[in-house]
C-alpha cells in the first residue's frame, strides 16, 4: 500500500507551533515511550517525533 500522506517538510503550515492535539498526544507517547516530551516543537517536527514514538510504543499500527 502506498502512504500518500504529505511529508511534514512539505507542509505550508510546517514552521508553525505544534497544535495543542499534537503537545497532548506527543506527552501520552513519550510517558509511554518512558520519554520526555520535547517542548516548543514545530507542526512538522511534532508530527515526525509523534510517528518516532508511534513506532516505538507499538501504536497507529
Amino acid at each position: 500500500m502506498t502512504d500518500i500522506a504529505k511529508d511534514p517538510a512539505e507542509w505550508s503550515t510546517g514552521d508553525e507551533p505544534a497544535t495543542a492535539s499534537q503537545e497532548s498526544y506527543l506527552h501520552t507517547l513519550a510517558t509511554e515511550a518512558g520519554e520526555e516530551a520535547p517542548d516548543g516543537l514545530t507542526k512538522a517536527d511534532a508530527s515526525r517525533k509523534i510517528d518516532e514514538l508511534q513506532e516505538k510504543t507499538g501504536r497507529g499500527r
